[in-house]
């Protein structure tokens, strides 16, 4: 099984998540320490959807972070260019209709959604600022964007040892759990790599979204950051 490198090569990224599907769900249950349960649950508060209504849930991988949305009535599309990943996704939800796609070229057309999500997903795609802008074309007029990604603690002390854990810790508990321990290696240095809260916002500003603003949880380690198209 394969490790991307930071310089995040489509075809690397791909493979080395085709190479931790089988237990991926469970593997981030355990290195999140279950915070990823609620972080999924204040990513569904946050875009504030209504039965009926469309969201494309972007990185989607086996549509776990799609389920809060679908399961209250909302039409949603999950989209991830995995076909790994989409191949659990598809065998543990049928009824969600899984689509196989690059963020940085979509295969929808302009103004298709009500709102676009995308979560632990930004830092892997290789051209961040053209999927900002894809996402952006693909949202209506009106419409939402909320991104859920790790970030900076805001507590320096907090923030040594997040980062203490994450070289660490993170692919120690990953080798016993993941059936690719050297993804998570590349998945502590791509978080670490990653712009803080405020880096992040201006590129959405960048890309075309409004009245952006962001969220910390668990004090900075994840951070919600929101957008809206006019």
């Amino acid at each position: 099984m394969s490790r991307a490198g930071l310089e995040k090569t489509p075809h690397e990224v791909a493979s080395m998540f085709d190479g931790v599907a089988a237990r991926y769900d469970l593997t981030n249950t355990v290195l999140a320490m279950r915070q990823d349960v609620r972080w999924r649950k204040l990513v569904a508060e946050a875009l504030d959807l209504s039965p009926g209504q469309k969201v494309l849930d972007l990185a989607a991988g086996t549509g776990t972070s799609s389920e809060p949305f679908a399961d209250a009535g909302v039409h949603t599309v999950p989209c991830d260019f995995s076909l790994g990943m989409l191949k659990v996704g598809n065998q543990r939800r049928p009824d969600l209709p899984f689509v196989a796609g690059d963020a940085t070229r979509l295969p929808f057309a302009d103004a298709s959604f009500d709102a676009v999500t995308i979560s632990f997903g930004l830092r892997n795609v290789v051209d961040v600022d053209a999927a900002l802008k894809e996402m952006h074309r693909v949202t209506k007029p009106g419409g939402k964007l909320v991104v859920c990604e790790f970030s900076h603690p805001t507590w320096t002390p907090w923030r040594v040892v997040y980062t203490e854990y994450l070289m660490r810790a993170l692919p120690s508990v990953a080798r016993v759990v993941s059936s690719n321990p050297d993804a998570y290696v590349y998945l502590a240095e791509s978080i670490r790599a990653w712009p803080d809260q405020r880096g992040l916002a201006a590129r959405l500003r960048v890309a075309g979204w409004d009245d952006v603003a962001h969220r910390n949880l668990s004090g900075g380690i994840v951070a919600l950051h929101r957008g809206y198209r006019r």
